[in-house]
């Protein structure tokens, strides 16, 4: 055709006609698969919830936990294995990786935390550490006679049985306090104390560990002084010990534990000003 015509050109369009819905790989009904396993296990915990006792959970709980010698979290036996398989009904798989609690020992756990629990269940003891703990309680309290500590002495203690041994707490009770206040400098009612102990635990031969607490100061200040004066506590409680009769060699260890251990919930309370003197077991 001229260039100099005036017809207009003709242009075609091609249009790609695509029939069906065509191949998506299918991801998506794995995706919704996914979601109804997860939804099923969610039910089928909502329904063990509630259809079960607390017993009947702990069980499932235990069934899952795992108690292979080889994981770092347990073990068949008190030692490697014990020289028992994981599966004897003799061994008891024991879960953690450590000491938990706040003083550990060379014995076969940590320190517990309680020494009677509340359920009855009691701390086990050789029957020397029985025997003689039992000794110092029943000479103390005055059970097997006429009591070593008169009443103003023994409103000022309290004593446990722990994983650890026997714990004889001294505490301040009102105005009558252990310590000059925010000394190291004992009182005569420490000194009477000092006396009582070393008197009850003549008989025996347990080793001593002195821990010093102190009360919570109100205010943050820029030296506090609670570590020291929890620390130089306990020194001159081992000290009135060591003068009214106990050998030196009994002496253990000698802790400061500042205001961090409360006894009560108010951690400014004066209940909180206290020693723990404990009769260590026999290992």
């Amino acid at each position: 055709m001229d260039a100099r015509s005036n017809a207009a050109p003709v242009i075609i369009k091609r249009k790609k006609v695509v029939s069906g819905g065509g191949h998506h790989g299918g991801a998506w009904k794995v995706a919704y698969a996914d979601f109804v396993t997860a939804m099923m296990a969610f039910f089928l915990l909502m329904w063990l919830l509630g259809a079960t006792t607390e017993k009947q959970r702990k069980g499932i709980a235990d069934y899952f936990s795992p108690t292979v010698p080889i994981n770092r979290v347990s073990g068949g036996g008190s030692g490697a294995f014990g020289g028992d398989t994981v599966f004897s009904e003799q061994s008891l798989a024991q879960s953690g990786t450590g000491a938990e609690n706040l003083h550990s020992t060379e014995s076969h756990q940590a320190r517990g935390d309680t020494g009677v629990i509340s359920d009855g269940a009691s701390v086990r003891l050789t029957e020397a550490d029985a025997a003689a703990f039992s000794e110092i309680d029943d000479r103390l309290r005055g059970r097997s006679g006429e009591s070593l500590a008169s009443d103003d002495v023994l409103r000022h203690i309290v004593t446990r049985v722990t994983d650890e041994g026997l714990i004889i707490e001294i505490f301040d009770v009102g105005d009558a306090t252990l310590f000059v206040s925010d000394q190291s400098e004992p009182t005569d009612t420490l000194r009477e104390i000092a006396r009582v102990i070393a008197t009850v635990a003549t008989p025996i031969v347990n080793d001593i560990a002195i821990a010093g607490h102190t009360r919570a100061r109100p205010v943050t200040l820029v030296d506090n002084p609670v570590w020291d004066l929890s620390a130089a506590r306990a020194n001159r409680t081992r000290i009135l010990l060591e003068d009214s009769g106990i050998a030196r060699a009994r002496m253990r260890r000698l802790t400061g534990h500042a205001d961090r251990s409360p006894a009560t919930a108010d951690p400014m309370s004066p209940r909180n000003n206290r020693l723990e003197v404990t009769f260590l077991r026999s290992l």
